[in-house]
């Protein structure tokens, strides 16, 4: 996206395919990420089924920590959208809402780190496996390490991108994959003489290739001219209180949307951990293929967030509708793609981690084919959702978003996992209706929020500072 002084809204097919150019590589950045999460998988499955499951325990709660703290932050793109829309370059706000959000970066995520040494705790609480829970705690041990500089490197993805540079994140995160492999092949098996680590040496693997990306991140920004005249990281011991508040108001509501679906998805492991140790690694495997498919729409949903953030800061109520509208069709679309490969051909998809045709796997396959069936129902849902959420955002409405998903999740989804799976004995295919009730509620009341935004009163409430 080139910022300019006075933006006017473009038609529908240069404002898809302005949105689609800052999409592309945002996107691919996404799918890149979870390769760099893949190559774990792949390594330790080869530990066994029981490593496999420690794992998926161990990043159940991770996962929800880094993710919730991605959201704390991730008002740092709309602000400087808007901006960008509103007055560019607008050299001094952005450098604040850079700076500031680093500041939340780094606090919130000691905050997590302290929270990641009580693992096992939880663990035990949800009545796993204990041999599981011991193994997982180990794991996530080395793993904490990488949520400081995780987040830190979030901020600066969301800075490149509004700043017209997405394929920062995309060259980047590539690399990223590379350090990961190389770590994992040394320290999970002790290749060419490194120590033979297993779990943890998967867990230490990442912790390095999170300090990598944070590097290289900053490293990209000083070499840039268009971004090195931001002095993102001049001053960095300033307060900006105003700016703070304005990222944490923004910040904080979509954290908690975020955790509200991660959190659903992330305690459906533990439900199927109740059922059994295949369950498990068959709802992990799954899910994997799952979330590739949704590092599309949620790349999409990043790109709209700042289109309709440009538009927000320029008062342009025409170009807000377009590129809100531009995202939300190419998210679906999509999904309605991945829909089709997960119906037709499962199996192949299941081969990006295991062999599904050994006769070993026989059983774990068919479970995570189940899986899958149920996952392509919902893949419409889930792109719509996301995408819509990313709109809403662009608007810097995220408080009634928030207690959308919230209900949508916890109520239809978590209750009908619970409901079907144990109360029906429908087991882990009426935990994957649940979660898609809740996909299929979140979409629908989203979608209606952002067709009423102009009743509601989102469009002209921009706040610049």
């Amino acid at each position: 996206m080139q910022p300019v002084a006075h933006p006017q809204p473009l038609g529908w097919k240069a404002e898809c395919r302005e949105t689609l150019q800052l999409a592309g590589p945002l996107a691919l950045a996404n799918l890149l990420q979870m390769m760099i999460y893949a190559v774990d998988v792949i390594f330790i499955a080869r530990l066994g089924t029981q490593a496999l499951a420690a794992s998926s325990l161990a990043i159940s709660v991770f996962g929800i920590l880094v993710m919730g703290l991605f959201g704390l932050c991730g008002g740092v793109a709309p602000i400087i959208a808007a901006e960008l829309g509103a007055r560019a370059p607008a050299l001094r706000a952005v450098r604040r809402t850079v700076r500031m959000a680093l500041w939340v970066a780094v606090a919130s995520g000691c905050v997590a780190m302290a929270a990641s040494t009580q693992v096992e705790v939880i663990l035990r609480a949800t009545g796993q496996d204990p041999q599981l829970v011991t193994m997982a705690g180990g794991f996530m041990g080395m793993l904490l390490w990488s949520i400081v500089p995780m987040v830190m490197a979030n901020v600066l993805r969301n800075f490149v991108s509004a700043l017209g540079r997405p394929l920062f994140a995309t060259a980047i995160t590539a690399l990223a994959i590379g350090v990961n492999a190389l770590g994992n092949y040394l320290l999970v098996f002790g290749n060419w003489g490194a120590p033979e680590m297993g779990l943890q040496g998967s867990a230490l693997s990442t912790v390095m290739s999170s300090l990598f990306v944070v590097a290289a991140y900053v490293l990209a920004i000083w070499s840039d001219r268009r971004l090195a005249r931001y002095h993102a990281f001049g001053k960095f011991w300033r307060p900006d209180w105003q700016r703070l508040g304005q990222l944490l108001r923004m910040g904080l509501p979509i954290a908690m949307t975020i955790l509200a679906e991660v959190s659903v998805f992330s305690s459906a492991a533990f439900l199927m951990g109740r059922i059994g140790e295949q369950e498990l690694a068959a709802h992990a495997l799954a899910l994997h293929i799952i979330s590739f498919a949704f590092m599309v729409p949620a790349g999409v949903a990043q790109a709209t967030a700042i289109r309709v953030g440009y538009y927000f800061g320029a008062r342009e109520p025409v170009g807000i509708a377009r590129a809100g509208w531009a995202g939300i069709v190419m998210g679906t679309g999509f999904m309605s793609l991945t829909a089709l490969a997960m119906l037709l051909a499962p199996d192949y998809l299941l081969a990006l981690y295991i062999d599904p045709w050994a006769p070993a796997n026989l059983a774990l396959v068919s479970l995570a084919s189940s899986y899958l069936l149920v996952g392509a129902a919902f893949q419409l849902f889930d792109g719509t959702q996301v995408v819509a959420a990313g709109a809403l955002r662009g608007l810097q409405d995220t408080q009634v978003p928030m207690w959308i998903a919230l209900f949508s999740y916890w109520v239809p989804g978590s209750g009908l996992a619970v409901g079907l799976g144990f109360g029906v004995a429908m087991g882990g295919i009426g935990v994957w209706l649940g979660l898609a009730a809740g996909l299929v509620c979140a979409a629908c009341l989203l979608l209606r929020r952002w067709h009423r935004r102009e009743l509601l009163g989102l469009i002209g409430t921009t706040k610049i500072l």
